[in-house]
């Protein structure tokens, strides 16, 4: 080992070793050469242990460590450097495996993602998913959803966090249902991100999944339905009224038109582009919807020309004006239940809901008298204008 005297700056003799145990030379300072030739001494020692080790090696040592130096080589760092650096990391993380995750986590936070906000984000997915032919159904309800998760989030779509996303669902008081189905297309969003580089992962992954399990058929009685019918906005009687009194659900509402209703002729097509199942139905206007639709007889275009969250708006305003609890899907449930036990026909109203006979019979059967049944449809508006006539089969 060579000891080098020196003369500092301020003019005082200093002593520095050279060091090699890294495979490359290190100068080490040091005040006095006392202390300089200890650690010539001990470094001395320690090649000498090395040349020993390095002696006695077997061909299949010699072998890994070739090729342990062949491996680092890109890295331009040698054997002793990557170990010492190894075993630090190591004394950190436990284990191997734990290394690994550490340095695959650390890759993923430190990618560069390439920023854009979740409206345009949101934006691009619904137009690669009209291109690729999904049903409008299915856009209208990623449409509806997604707006209000953009109008939620006016930032990098990179930069949402998991607890920001929980804490955005948590706030919105859905049903398990409901918070489902906004947790599965927010998570298609992400995934969307993700995929082309928008974003370095899916922080929905990482929310509070629920598992939706049926729970008892909820209705409402005729008095329900009344006071909800007597607060609603002008706007949005026609859709509690069609839910109500021939069991649409809210989506196809949300889709119907008033070239659909056909007031004369005494039914509504439901046709397979606005329908859950995408197939046709047609369902009989009874007699009091007739009463609350007439005011509406001339109208054009949709029957709810609101977004989907206004419509979810227009539910909660109406209850909370009545005191009347908002059940779900009770509008349809309360139509397929008091419709069923008047006309006693699974098949018939299987028809009109656009559902199975057998799921008729299990949730309708017997859920409500005869005579609740006569009040539900026996609820009208006050004043409902110039009636329109129907034929007979219709309000039967």
């Amino acid at each position: 080992m060579t000891v080098y005297r020196r003369i500092r700056s301020d003019g005082q003799a200093g002593f520095e070793v050279a060091n090699y145990a890294s495979g490359k030379r290190r100068l080490e300072s040091f005040p006095d050469s006392a202390s300089a030739l200890d650690r010539a001494n001990q470094l001395a020692r320690q090649l000498s242990e090395q040349e020993v080790v390095a002696a006695s090696m077997t061909n299949e040592q010699a072998a890994d460590f070739a090729a342990a130096v062949q491996t680092l080589a890109p890295f331009k760092l040698s054997l002793p450097s990557a170990a010492s650096t190894l075993a630090d990391c190591l004394k950190l993380v436990g284990d191997l495996p734990n290394l690994h995750a550490a340095a695959k986590f650390y890759a993923t936070r430190h990618k560069q993602a390439q920023r854009k906000p979740v409206a345009e984000v949101v934006a691009e997915l619904l137009k690669v998913k009209e291109a690729r032919g999904a049903s409008l159904r299915y856009l209208g309800d990623l449409r509806g959803r997604l707006a209000r998760f953009a109008e939620a989030f006016r930032k990098n779509v990179g930069d949402v966090t998991t607890a920001e996303v929980q804490e955005w669902l948590d706030s919105l008081r859905l049903s398990t249902q409901t918070y489902a189905n906004n947790r599965r297309v927010t998570y298609l969003l992400f995934e969307f991100a993700v995929a082309r580089g928008y974003a370095v992962d899916n922080p929905v992954a990482a929310v509070e999944n629920v598992t939706v399990r049926g729970g008892e058929i909820e209705i409402f009685t005729p008095s329900e339905v009344a006071k909800l019918l007597a607060a609603a906005t002008d706007d949005f009687i026609p859709c509690l009224a069609l839910g109500a009194f021939a069991g649409l659900r809210s989506a196809e509402i949300g889709r119907l038109e008033w070239s659909d209703i056909h007031f004369h002729e005494g039914f509504i097509v439901v046709g397979a582009s606005k329908a859950k199942t995408a197939s046709r139905r047609v369902v009989p206007i009874a007699s009091n919807l007739a009463a609350w639709l007439a005011p509406y007889a001339k109208f054009e275009g949709l029957v709810w020309t609101g977004t989907h969250d206004a419509f979810y708006d227009a539910q909660q305003r109406t209850s909370a004006a009545t005191g009347v609890k908002w059940k779900a899907n009770a509008l349809r449930h309360s139509y397929a239940s008091y419709r069923f036990s008047l006309v006693g026909d699974a098949g018939r109203l299987a028809g009109e809901l656009g559902n199975s006979a057998a799921v008729v019979h299990r949730h309708y059967r017997e859920l409500v008298k005869p005579a609740d049944a006569e009040r539900w449809f026996a609820v009208r508006p006050d004043a409902a204008g110039n009636l329109i006539p129907l034929p007979a089969s219709a309000s039967a």
